[in-house]
């Protein structure tokens, strides 16, 4: 079976809108886009060129889609990433899109979980869920996430959409990996064990 795995840039208050540029994703007035570069270093970027290894497909919500295919398709070709992003397939939940163009892309047809289900259940490596927050969400609430592999940077932001958020499902991780960069990044990989459980000191 196919592992869901949710790759996500988080600042240190678990703030994921908008790492990637300032006009990325102003929704409800978030002023921060672009904070994720300024906090980044060479580790953070092994870390995620790892991760992508073992996976042969990303599974992307419309708005993140929209923002990859606007840009990889024309980036700079000598970027190790251009060539993964365009070639690998492209799975995308949306309830707006009729079509997408970019190449290796497939629009999931019929309700996002059980798509999803049969992706699990289908051949293939590892699938990777990027940015895509209302998606995660989603995912999150169904039990499909095998994994998070999390870079938690050192900024605090104050608002914007968490993936963590108000009404996330209670559970328990077990951590894969956790390391910390020379820049101060926690690059966590967790799994998801059951209900947490509770004690007192």
């Amino acid at each position: 079976m196919r592992k869901i795995i949710i790759c996500t840039f988080l600042t240190l208050d678990g703030v994921m809108q908008a790492p990637g540029g300032p006009d990325e994703d102003a929704e409800s007035g978030f002023e921060h886009g672009g904070w994720q570069k300024p906090v980044a270093d060479d580790e953070v970027g092994a870390a995620i060129a790892g991760w992508y290894e073992h996976a042969d497909a990303m599974l992307l919500g419309r708005k993140t889609y929209e923002i990859f295919a606007s840009y990889w398709p024309t980036a700079d070709p000598d970027n190790p990433f251009t060539h993964r992003m365009n070639s690998m397939h492209k799975y995308v939940a949306s309830r707006t899109l009729a079509s997408v163009e970019w190449q290796n892309s497939t629009l999931l047809e019929g309700g996002t979980v059980d798509a999803v289900r049969e992706l699990k259940a289908s051949d293939g490596g590892n699938i990777n869920v990027v940015g895509s927050g209302d998606l995660a969400q989603t995912l999150m609430q169904h039990g499909l996430v095998d994994e998070y592999r999390l870079t938690i940077h050192p900024v605090i932001i104050g608002t914007g959409k968490r993936l963590f958020a108000d009404g996330a499902i209670p559970t328990a991780l077990e951590p894969v990996s956790v390391s910390t960069t020379k820049g101060g990044t926690i690059l966590g990989v967790y799994r998801p064990g059951g209900k947490p459980s509770y004690d007192s000191y």
